[in-house]
């Protein structure tokens, strides 16, 4: 892919089906509802395919980092289907989720990145945090966290 994926903040129910499908196949719906979804202040990411369809997708809230005391964003629910992994959708998702958090003020956003997705937070500039821990049902984790910026003034 040469061109980056279109983005857009958008209500959770654009990206609960993806979501679904990718994090929680086989489980009930209801195993991809999050608490948090809507709060106020969270926002889900998602990110279009040249047809239209969307094909990733994160949501992100205010939630403080553990022993940090910056203000920080957690990323949960981030999924890209399958067929387009590896063609920058994902990071597309996460890039402006970053900024749209720096935006909010935080300066710090962290996840429980599964264990097969270590590597693509890795390369998009997140430490691994502490061991390798368990979530019952879904699978290995990480926890990842990256310093963020303000935005530039102008």
């Amino acid at each position: 892919m040469t061109t980056t994926p279109r983005t857009a903040i958008v209500p959770v129910t654009e990206i609960f089906d993806l979501r679904h499908a990718v994090l929680r196949p086989g489980l009930p719906p209801e195993s991809a509802v999050f608490a948090e979804d809507d709060l106020p202040d969270v926002f889900h990411v998602a990110a279009y395919d040249e047809g239209g369809a969307v094909v990733a997708c994160a949501t992100f809230f205010p939630e403080p980092l553990a022993d940090c005391d910056a203000p920080a964003h957690r990323i949960r629910g981030m999924a890209s289907a399958a067929t387009v992994r590896g063609r920058g959708y994902g990071a597309a998702v996460l890039e402006a989720g970053l900024a749209e958090a720096a935006a909010r003020g935080a300066r710090v956003v962290w996840c429980n990145g599964r264990t097969v997705a270590r590597g693509f937070y890795e390369r998009h500039g997140f430490k691994v945090i502490g061991e390798e821990f368990e979530v019952e049902g879904i699978g290995p984790h990480f926890v990842c966290a990256r310093e963020i910026a303000a935005p530039a003034a102008g």
